[in-house]
């Protein structure tokens, strides 16, 4: 997958990403761009999640929406 792919891939996911964790802000979600590891922690701060509960969301959502990272 080029850059370009990744970017539209991500353009695709960041609603769905916002429907499921809405606590996101728009700040946040650029800081993430497409970065699950970014992706996590920002859900660990904003819903106060500890590592591995934020992990398995991350997981079970991917499971059911097959993003590119």
């Amino acid at each position: 997958m080029n850059k370009d792919q990744a970017s539209g891939n991500w353009k695709e996911f960041k609603g769905k990403v916002k429907e499921k964790w809405g606590k996101l802000t728009d700040d946040d979600m650029q800081i993430i761009n497409g970065k699950r590891d970014q992706l996590i922690g920002k859900i660990q701060a904003r819903y106060g999640y500890e590592k591995d509960r934020a992990e398995k969301e991350v997981s079970d959502w991917e499971r059911s929406n097959k993003p590119h990272w």
